[in-house]
C-alpha cells in the first residue's frame, strides 16, 4: 500500500513536474538561457568541434522546442562556436518534444527513433540535416562529460523512466 502510494506520487511528479517548471522557466531572460546553452553545448561537443564534425551546421539553423516548458531556441554554428538565437529567418530543421522525452534521450533510456515513431518526438524539415544532428547526438561520449553532468543525466533519466512506468 505504501509502495503503491509512492509509485503514484513518483508518476505524478514525472507527469506534472514540467508544467510547474514552465512558470519559472518563463522568467529566465533569453540572454541567460543562450549563454548557458552555448556553454553546455560547447563542453558537450568540444571534441566534435575540434574534429570539425559540426561544420555541417554552419549557415544552417536548428530549432529546438521543449513543448511543456514553453522553451524554444534556434541553434547554429559558426567559427567553432554555437550561436543561440531567439529567432531566425527560417529554420532548416526542427526538433520538438516534451522535457521527459528529451531527458530520456539524453540518458540513453529511449531511442529517438522509437520516440519519433510513437509521436513523442517531432522532427520536421531537412531530413538529411536532422539525421546528421541525431547521429552527432548518438555519438556523444557520456564519459567525457563532467561527473556532475553524467550523474545528473543518469539520475534524472532513471527517475523519469521509473515514473513513466509507474
Amino acid at each position: 500500500m505504501f509502495k503503491d502510494a509512492l509509485s503514484r506520487i513518483h508518476h505524478s511528479i514525472v507527469k506534472n513536474g514540467p508544467t510547474a517548471l514552465a512558470i519559472p522557466c518563463a522568467f529566465i531572460p533569453f540572454n541567460v538561457q543562450a549563454k548557458l546553452l552555448a556553454k553546455i553545448l560547447g563542453k558537450m561537443f568540444a571534441e566534435a568541434i575540434e574534429d570539425g564534425d559540426l561544420d555541417f551546421l554552419e549557415s544552417k539553423w536548428l530549432k529546438v522546442t521543449v513543448n511543456d516548458l514553453k522553451l524554444t531556441w534556434y541553434i547554429s554554428f559558426k567559427h567553432e562556436n554555437f550561436i543561440i538565437s531567439e529567432t531566425c529567418a527560417k529554420e532548416d530543421v526542427s526538433f520538438s518534444g516534451n522535457s521527459n522525452e528529451l531527458i530520456l534521450i539524453a540518458g540513453r533510456r529511449e531511442d529517438p527513433d522509437t520516440l519519433f515513431f510513437q509521436r513523442r518526438l517531432s522532427i520536421q524539415g531537412d531530413t538529411e540535416l536532422g539525421l546528421e544532428i541525431k547521429n552527432l547526438l548518438d555519438n556523444i561520449e557520456m564519459d567525457k562529460l563532467p561527473d556532475v553532468t553524467q550523474k545528473g543525466i543518469k539520475y534524472m533519466s532513471g527517475f523519469v523512466k521509473g515514473g513513466l512506468q509507474a
